[in-house]
C-alpha cells in the first residue's frame, strides 16, 4: 500500500502565512506539553531524567503502583490588574502525566527523586545481587 501523502508532509508550494499552524505553535492543538526524557543505566541503578523546567518542586507528583512510575504535573497561574477604567484578568493551566514500567529487579522502597535546574531525576535502585557467592574448586574423586 503506497503512503498517504497529507498536506503537512507535501507542500512544494509553501509560503507561510499568519493562518498556518506552524507560525503560531503555542496555540495549536500539536502542542505537547509531554516532558523529555533520558533514560540511562549504570550499575546500581536505572535512573530517568526528565526535562521540566519552570515547574515548582511543590507541583510534581511521583506515584509508584505495582510496576508503574508515575511522574505527574498540574500547574494553575491567575492575576489580574486593573488600571484607567481597564481590567485584564489572564489565567494558564498546563499538565503532564507519564508513567513507566519498574522492572522487577528495582528496590521499590529506595527510589529516589531530585529536581534541580529544571531537570527531575530519578534514581531507581536495583537490587543488589547475592553475595555469598563462592569460588572455589571442586576436586573431582
Amino acid at each position: 500500500m503506497l503512503p498517504t501523502i497529507t498536506r503537512r508532509s507535501f507542500r512544494p508550494f509553501y509560503m507561510p502565512n499568519i493562518f498556518d499552524e506552524d507560525l503560531f505553535p503555542v496555540v495549536t492543538n500539536r502542542t505537547s506539553s509531554m516532558p523529555a526524557v533520558n533514560i540511562r543505566e549504570d550499575d546500581k541503578n536505572y535512573v530517568l531524567d526528565l526535562a521540566i523546567p519552570g515547574i515548582d518542586k511543590k507541583d510534581l507528583k511521583i506515584d509508584i503502583n505495582e510496576d508503574v512510575l508515575t511522574i505527574s504535573s498540574e500547574t494553575k497561574n491567575e492575576s489580574e490588574e486593573s488600571s484607567d477604567g481597564y481590567k485584564r484578568k489572564e489565567f494558564s493551566y498546563s499538565t503532564f502525566c507519564r508513567s513507566f514500567y519498574v522492572p522487577e529487579n528495582v528496590t521499590r522502597e529506595k527510589i529516589e527523586a531530585n529536581y534541580k535546574d529544571g531537570i527531575l531525576s530519578v534514581a531507581l535502585p536495583k537490587m543488589e545481587e547475592e553475595k555469598s557467592k563462592i569460588n572455589r574448586k571442586i576436586e573431582i574423586s
